[in-house]
């Protein structure tokens, strides 16, 4: 299975090693999907942790490693389709990592945005506890 995190899972992960989040992030690091990424999504990444909120309750070397572990055990997707289909225009790459990489899902906590959309080509849009759900059942 071949999925997109929102960055806001993995800040959330960060934040609170005992979320939803981090639960999924787990999964993940026990290989119960692949994780696809793109290098504008660890450029947000990297951009979004160092901001003084954030900063103020994580561990720069936290974050740090976070964004080595991805880098290097996802699957980057190199060209990104051009997309116009969500409701926050920056949140459109999501959904070009989703179809660049034929992702099965995008999982989410952005209520208004993305999970409004429920589905983007073949790939299915849903939030973190529908995801562990699922990944539960196989």
């Amino acid at each position: 299975m071949r999925v997109v995190l929102d960055t806001n899972i993995f800040i959330s992960a960060l934040l609170i090693q005992t979320s939803q989040p981090a639960k999924l992030i787990a999964l993940w690091r026990d290989g119960k999907f692949v994780l696809l990424t793109a290098a504008e999504q660890l450029d947000e990444l990297s951009r979004v942790t160092r901001y003084p909120k954030i900063r103020e309750r994580l561990k720069p070397a936290l974050a740090g490693r976070l964004v080595n572990e991805i880098r290097d055990l996802s699957v980057m997707v190199g060209k990104l389709p051009p997309v116009d289909a969500s409701p926050d225009p920056y949140d459109n790459y999501l959904l070009s990592i989703a179809c660049g990489g034929s992702a099965d899902y995008l999982v989410t906590g952005d209520k208004d945005g993305l999970l409004a959309l429920k589905k983007y080509n073949r790939t299915g849009i849903i939030g973190v506890s529908d995801f562990i759900a699922l990944t539960a059942g196989r």
